[in-house]
């Protein structure tokens, strides 16, 4: 018969046989079970939602299913973020900015995400950044393309992991002088609200710094989601323009395609589309040959044939039956960022993050995305820059296919501003430290 001593020293000796053999493992990893709770923030209804607001949710979706299965090409095949399953709380941005602050209260105290990311109007991102930063929450901006998010504010919390629209009004000027050097007059329509502001403003500047000869003739600007551009497209027919500028995007740049070429502008004036490639899958042979077109970055057609650009490509195609827009590869873009820098925090041995560990490690992060290389190396380390991608537009009638031709890219240190330096002051300075080599 044992007696209680015997029977405790045995238990000690079990305890530290089993001792033994755990000295030197690694820490244990966040279980799948765990979650990391996610808010996903895109135009889920309205004019907007079918072209640019759904394909960004799609795009969500696609990169976590994938990210929680471990099926990202490598290097990312491991499964989770830091280990944990990610869980995607979804909120609409078509409410109005009051609302998106709402919104975004409610993620952070009643529905406990860990992180929100996404974003796509400029109004909606300027409204909740200030915010994140009051409630300490991590926020990925996927889209908001506004250059004045980190140009006139020192956000701790907040981080945008796609370039802004400086860069495409750069390109579109360079390619444009390049294609057309004896440009007269330009113009622009584009949306009343930050983000056409900012897109004409850069667009204008860049022509001009570049060929100081170019005068506006006529700067048009309108409400967002309007759907009607009679009397816009008649003061353009007046005034005839060598080139028009819009940075239209989604069912607005849907519209004025279909009411410009019902009236023929297109034949007398060079367009300039910097925001249209992902609608020319939805328009095809309505959107005419010869326009310059851009879609925000180097991202649908213009995206690089790497493994992940062509896994995402593919995959989407596969599962929506379409060609990703922009907003697609943006969203799917900062998720991939959120994954990275919390496998990285995971690594030195973080088990639940703080957000100020993920922000850290989002600094300076430079990192292979979708079909293009993403460097988190302005503003502190909370704006990425890419390279820009452009070219025109032509439908291959013979396949039924949208394409692109004389495509270029521009690497990003030659479109992007420099760390600390405004988009505009660079721009009319002459693009000083630019390297497009």
């Amino acid at each position: 018969m044992r007696t209680a001593t015997s029977t405790v020293g045995l238990l000690a000796m079990a305890i530290g046989v089993a001792a033994l053999f755990l000295i030197g493992l690694p820490a244990p990893v966040a279980s799948q079970a765990e979650k990391y709770r996610v808010g996903v923030v895109t135009l889920l209804a309205g004019p907007f939602a079918a072209s640019i607001g759904v394909p960004a949710k799609n795009g969500a979706e696609m990169v976590a299913e994938a990210i929680n299965n471990g099926t990202l090409p490598a290097p990312y095949a491991t499964k989770g973020v830091g280990g944990r399953s990610l869980d995607l709380v979804l909120v609409d941005e078509s409410t109005g900015t009051a609302k998106q602050v709402t919104e975004f209260r409610g993620l952070a105290e009643r529905r406990e995400v860990e992180a929100v990311v996404g974003y796509l109007v400029a109004g909606s991102c300027l409204a909740v950044a200030p915010v994140a930063d009051e409630l300490k929450m991590l926020t990925l901006l996927s889209t908001c393309s506004t250059p004045r998010i980190f140009e006139e504010n020192d956000f701790k919390y907040v981080y945008r992991t796609s370039a802004h629209l400086t860069p495409d009004g750069v390109t579109a000027a360079r390619y444009l002088l390049k294609r057309m050097p004896s440009v007269k007059t330009i113009a622009g329509l584009n949306w009343n609200m930050a983000y056409g502001q900012d897109a004409w403003r850069d667009f204008k500047l860049s022509v001009q710094a570049l060929k100081p000869d170019v005068e506006a003739v006529n700067e048009q600007f309108t409400t967002f989601g309007g759907g009607q551009y009679g009397s816009e497209i008649s003061a353009l027919l007046a005034r005839r323009p060598t080139v028009l500028h819009t940075a239209f995007a989604g069912g607005d740049f849907e519209a004025f395609v279909v009411q410009m070429t019902a009236r023929g502008l297109h034949q007398n004036v060079q367009m300039v589309m910097t925001a249209g490639a992902g609608s020319m899958y939805r328009l095809l042979d309505k959107l005419p040959d010869g326009v310059i077109i851009e879609d925000r970055g180097p991202y649908s057609v213009f995206a690089r044939p790497t493994p992940l650009g062509t896994w995402f490509r593919t995959t989407y195609e596969q599962r929506y039956g379409i060609t990703p827009p922009y907003t697609a590869y943006h969203m799917g873009q900062a998720l991939l960022a959120l994954k990275i820098a919390g496998d990285k925090v995971a690594r030195s041995g973080g088990g639940k993050p703080a957000p100020e560990e993920v922000g850290r490690a989002l600094e300076q992060l430079k990192f292979d995305a979708f079909g293009t290389t993403v460097h988190m190396s302005r503003s502190r380390g909370h704006q990425a820059v890419t390279e820009s991608a452009i070219g025109v537009y032509k439908f291959d009638k013979s396949k039924g296919a949208p394409t692109v031709v004389d495509v270029t890219y521009y690497p990003a240190d030659c479109v992007n501003p420099p760390d600390g330096m405004k988009g505009e002051a660079w721009i009319k300075g002459g693009f000083k430290g630019a390297r497009c080599d």
